[in-house]
């Protein structure tokens, strides 16, 4: 399946490498330009935040990664392997080996237990029940939560929702996870408890993360943090990347 990139050794080595690129929309007449010629090379071990504001195409660009959706231009390639050359269905069983993913909103299934929905990506990959459950039940210890295996989403919390949707990203042992805003909709302790949990292992497991936000702490705890900006990605240096806003501050500070 690996298909090198002409001129571009580092495509076989890094776990995410992006060149040129691009995405538009068309609405209309009208052509919107949401990624402009973007390049990203992440390498194994690395926590690398994309930061940026509403609307700046973060979630966009984390899709096309993700192999989610394809670019209108420009090549993407995971841990070597193009995703161009799958067709969509080779794609989507490439995507549920290869990539962890957590989004905004935890989606998990409410008929399910805590359990039966971390072991969904191995019942889809094929993996039999015995071995889906043994699986997630290591995934759920790996992040401390085996406590309430056997409770249903509606009984847990936004953050302890989020943390079962972090363990159904790590169960299939993915080249990568990739988070869209996981803290979008957590209140601050829950926010802090998921980051802490994402850092953990990252510097314990050495789990490969690439994290889209508009969160300063999620900015804080990266290794590294690259800002979409007009569809352009910029490094920390640039002059020109987005500002992150100023952090509130926090009750009893000076």
């Amino acid at each position: 399946m690996s298909n090198p990139v002409p001129g571009a050794p580092a495509a076989q080595s890094a776990i995410v490498f992006a060149r040129r690129v691009e995405k538009e929309f068309q609405i209309g007449p009208e052509r919107i330009e949401v990624l402009r010629a973007v390049d990203l090379e992440v390498r194994p071990g690395e926590m690398v935040g994309i930061l940026g504001p509403s609307g700046s195409g973060k979630s966009t660009l984390l899709h096309i990664l993700a192999g989610l959706d394809r670019p209108s231009r420009g090549d993407v390639y995971l841990a070597g392997v193009a995703l161009a050359a799958f067709r969509d269905d080779d794609l989507a069983r490439f995507r549920n080996h290869s990539v962890g993913l957590i989004f905004q909103f935890h989606h998990l299934l409410p008929e399910f237990t805590v359990l039966e929905n971390v072991m969904m990506p191995c019942l889809i990959a094929g993996d039999t029940r015995a071995d889906a459950r043994g699986k997630a039940e290591t995934a759920l210890r790996d992040i401390g939560f085996t406590a309430r295996m056997r409770h249903h989403p509606a009984e847990l919390s936004g953050g302890e929702k989020q943390k079962v949707a972090t363990a159904r990203a790590l169960v299939t042992g993915p080249l990568v996870v990739m988070a869209d805003e996981p803290t979008g909709n957590l209140d601050f302790y829950s926010t802090r408890t998921l980051l802490d949990l994402l850092r953990e292992l990252n510097r314990t497991r050495k789990v490969t993360m690439v994290i889209v936000s508009h969160n300063e702490r999620v900015a804080a705890m990266c290794s590294r943090r690259l800002y979409l900006t007009e569809g352009v990605l910029r490094s920390e240096n640039d002059p020109a990347r987005y500002q992150l806003p100023a952090a509130a501050p926090s009750i009893g500070s000076n």
